[in-house]
């Protein structure tokens, strides 16, 4: 697929091969995305205030999060 290629070379640092979708939780997402606002991209600050979840997996989610139709599977048969 050309287009998750593309966000793959845009985003190299964190990309691989089969990305799966993260699920966070609402309350994970909001304090993302709160914190996004304060510190923007610094995802080891980040990461520093969501227990549990480390900077690359919240780059990945936010990455994703921006890119929802190139990584959520088409319903077109």
């Amino acid at each position: 697929n050309n287009k998750s290629e593309e966000v793959c070379l845009m985003n190299a640092e964190v990309c691989s091969v089969e990305w799966k979708f993260i699920n966070m939780s609402e309350q994970e997402e909001d304090l993302i995305l709160r914190m996004y606002r304060l510190v923007g991209d610094r995802w080891e600050i980040i990461a520093g205030r969501v227990p549990g979840r480390k900077a690359v997996e919240i780059e990945r989610y936010w990455i994703m999060r921006k890119n929802k139709h190139i990584f959520l599977p088409s319903s077109k048969s």
